[in-house]
């Protein structure tokens, strides 16, 4: 059994520090969403990154902790509903 609390807490921890660091790294180097989207998904797209505020901060940091929060809690009942 896994203990579901402890795992969103982890999961909200880590997530948490995944998105600070990758605001911050879009923010001190803007070219680098024009890098992700050319060589880990193939796709030439021009992007600008002129969407930077607190407000923005604050609602991608809910929206991502509410998505992990989710797969972690699909990941729970999978683990202690299936058999081994």
């Amino acid at each position: 059994m896994i203990n579901t609390k402890h795992l969103i807490k982890v999961i909200m921890a880590w997530i948490s520090a995944l998105y600070v660091i990758c605001y911050v790294g879009v923010a001190l180097i803007p070219v680098s969403r024009v890098w992700f989207m050319r060589y880990a998904l193939h796709a030439d797209s021009p992007f600008t990154s002129d969407y930077f505020g607190i407000g923005y901060f604050i609602s991608g940091l809910v929206i991502w902790n509410i998505v992990a929060i989710v797969n972690a809690l699909l990941f729970a009942y999978f683990f202690n509903t299936f058999k081994k």
